[in-house]
């Protein structure tokens, strides 16, 4: 029998999960890792954290599964995107904490590079646009703010990663220094055409090539774990940034398949094939796969704030105990009664794009109760998710048949069934609820010749239930309309 690990290094816990040929899960661990908030705005992590507790749950997982190293035959390795670690080259020590995805310290440059009038000429080069969120502007912070960052900079002693490059620089024990195509388009320095590192954008951003890792495609031979961790060596065959993860383990293999993965933050997907389309409706275009001589790309929807909206709610209002709790709260009342919640705490995603808006709740009266405000929280996920969908079906030119979902928030069937109501198609729901994890254990598989073709590995994913919509479309336009009435009343006030 094969297995493969599945290592899943997320924004607030890390999980290495084990997976057989019939892509069965055959068990799982998991850790919570610490969040750090120095500031307004700021969010960091530590990376020796990361990795301590990642090697801690892949040595507790071969235990509880009774398998040695030399019985898991791959590791396929998913990651949260954009998070920049930096460290040196010869001691393999950070010198400043992990800038998380999340982070929004570095709005104003972003700011700087629009007024300049070259967000077009990155996003010809890059598909993305200037924004807080990716890793190139995080790298600019460090130079101009950690004491020496510079000068190791110049000299090739610093080393600036992803979240898969740290994990496979220290599993490797500093043999490997690399990442894949599709972390590599997350950071503003790659270039979707040529699939490297662009020189102009190196240049513009302050770095070099000794300053960053080499880019492989998502599935090939990364390198071996160091046989003193798990006591023999393993052989990493994957490496995918969460959200293709998802999207290859939703078995989105087909031009024009979406999936939307409800996390801490909501990401929709949707192939768009084997040529990068640039987005005109503020929509992200990004490397979906490379494997076999073959790149995938998809344009993607970014949502800061999905299942971090009920830890709001939780942790800053009290208004539930526990996220599963919104649910039942949210049925309680038969409607919002006009409230609308936009929650846009890190500003406003795709396609909008509205950096530094605050949060809101629009349309409240002495009637609203804390179940009317759980609801619009649940809700504004859906309109959100309707937002980025939209823009992807003016881009592709033809109707999204049904929408896939997954990540933890898909397990609140009230939002399931208000998202397919709202999008008026069905929404997808999988047997597995280990999407991100069974993607990348998929492609490594498939590198690892466990599975001959994506056929095959398609032949393995079973879906649990779809949804369709029971709401009248008339209502549910009329609903859309007034969310957007909300963002463009909140956006004139702001402004």
């Amino acid at each position: 029998m094969a297995h493969i690990m599945s290592i899943d290094s997320g924004t607030t816990s890390v999980r290495a999960l084990l997976f057989d040929e019939q892509g069965r899960t055959l068990g799982m661990c998991q850790e919570e890792i610490h969040q750090s908030y120095p500031q307004a705005g700021w969010v960091e992590e530590d990376p020796q954290e990361i990795l301590e507790k990642q090697i801690s749950v892949c040595r507790r997982l071969l235990a509880q599964c009774a398998l040695s190293a030399q019985e898991v035959d791959a590791i396929g390795i998913t990651n949260q995107r954009e998070t920049l670690v930096a460290w040196q080259r010869s001691t393999g020590q950070c010198v400043y904490p992990a800038i998380v995805w999340q982070c929004r310290r570095t709005e104003e440059i972003c700011d700087q590079i629009t007024k300049r009038g070259l967000a077009p000429w990155l996003h010809e080069k890059t598909g993305l646009i200037p924004d807080a969120y990716f890793s190139a502007t995080k790298m600019q912070w460090i130079l101009q703010n950690v004491e020496g960052a510079r000068e190791m900079a110049a000299s090739g002693e610093l080393l600036f990663g992803t979240i898969d490059t740290w994990l496979m620089y220290a599993l490797t024990g500093g043999k490997v220094y690399a990442t894949d195509y599709t972390n590599a388009s997350r950071t503003m320095l790659f270039n979707l055409q040529t699939l490297d590192w662009d020189e102009e954008l190196l240049a513009f951003f302050g770095v070099t090539r000794d300053n960053l890792p080499q880019v492989q495609e998502s599935g090939s031979f990364f390198g071996e774990t160091d046989p003193a961790l798990f006591g023999a060596p393993i052989p990493i065959l994957a490496v995918l940034g969460d959200q293709q993860s998802a999207l290859f383990g939703q078995g989105c293999f087909e031009k024009s398949q979406a999936k939307c993965t409800y996390g801490t933050g909501a990401f929709i997907l949707s192939n768009i094939g084997e040529k990068p389309l640039l987005s005109e409706s503020g929509l992200l275009t990004t490397v979906a796969w490379g494997l076999q001589g073959q790149t995938a790309y998809a344009l993607e929807g970014s949502i800061f704030m999905a299942g971090a909206v009920l830890q709001w709610l939780r942790d800053n209002l009290g208004l539930i105990r526990k996220a599963v709790d919104s649910e039942g709260l949210a049925r309680s009342v038969p409607d919002t009664t006009g409230v609308y919640f936009v929650s846009s705490f890190q500003g406003l995603g795709a396609p909008w794009w509205e950096n530094g808006r605050r949060a809101s709740l629009y349309g409240l009266t002495r009637k609203t109760t804390a179940a009317h405000i759980v609801r619009a929280a649940l809700e504004s996920v859906a309109y959100r998710v309707k937002d980025v969908m939209s823009a992807v079906e003016r881009e592709m030119g033809v109707p999204c048949m049904f929408l896939r979902a997954d990540g933890g928030m898909s397990a609140n069937a009230f939002l399931m069934q208000f998202q397919s109501d709202i999008l008026q198609i069905p929404v997808c729901r999988l047997k597995s609820t280990e999407i991100t994890a069974q993607g990348a254990a998929f492609l490594a598989g498939l590198t690892g010749g466990i599975w001959k073709s994506r056929q095959e590995v398609a032949r393995l994913i079973e879906e649990k239930e779809r949804l369709y919509p029971a709401m009248d479309p008339e209502q549910a336009n009329a609903l859309y309309q007034g969310w957007l009435h909300a963002l463009q009343i909140e956006k004139e006030k702001s402004e």
